[in-house]
Parts: C-alpha cells; structure tokens; sequence
C-alpha cells in the first residue's frame, strides 16, 4: 500500500515545522540537523523522508555529504487553503453578526427590545 503525503501532513508535525525553519534559512548537511534535535538520527531522518515526499525538502549530494535543502513552493497549497477557509468563515461570521443584530432589534411579544 503506498501512502500519499501531503503538505498539511509534513506540517502537521512540530519537529518537522522546526526542521524546515532552520533548512530554509541554510541548506544543512543530515547530520547538522540531527544534531540541532534531541531525538534519534532515525527520527530526525524519518522527518526528513516525509518532508521529501511532500516537496518541502530535496537532499543534494555533495562529495560524501548530503545536504537538505528546503523548497517551500509547496506552501502555497497551505496558504490557497488558510485564504479560502477564511472567506468561507469570515461570511459566515458576518452572516451570523447580521443575524443576531436583526433579533436584537425586533421587539419582544410584551413590546420590549
């Protein structure tokens, strides 16, 4: 069964939100951003696998090193999202706002508002 990232997958994660902060300021060879962590280079290589499936994250090989370099295009299905579901819900709030101020000022059965 072959699972398919996604983007919102690899972010999901807080290590993996760190690990892409501190490789998209620099590329970092593997054991650089092990290193950087306080967990297992298995766990910290792990993250790195997922992060390369989704897109954020290419390895470069360099001489006997490799180096993680982050690709944050991929970011930009998050941002399409956070900016639809926004719309979505900042009409549903205005909608909801409209609402309770047209109650608010009908009046009452006993002619009170």
């Amino acid at each position: 069964m072959i699972i398919r990232r996604d983007v919102f997958q690899a972010i999901a994660d807080p290590t993996r939100r760190q690990i892409i902060s501190r490789i998209a300021a620099e590329a970092m060879n593997l054991n650089a951003v092990a290193e950087a962590f306080d967990i297992s280079r298995q766990a910290v290589s792990n993250h790195i696998k997922i992060l390369t499936e989704c897109g954020l994250v290419t390895i470069r090989r360099q001489g006997r090193e490799r180096f993680c370099e982050a690709k944050l295009d991929q970011l930009t299905e998050v941002t399409d999202w956070v900016a639809e579901s926004k719309k979505l819900w900042t009409g549903r709030f205005t909608a909801l706002d409209n609402f309770l101020t047209e109650i608010q000022a009908k009046p009452t059965t006993d002619g009170t508002k």
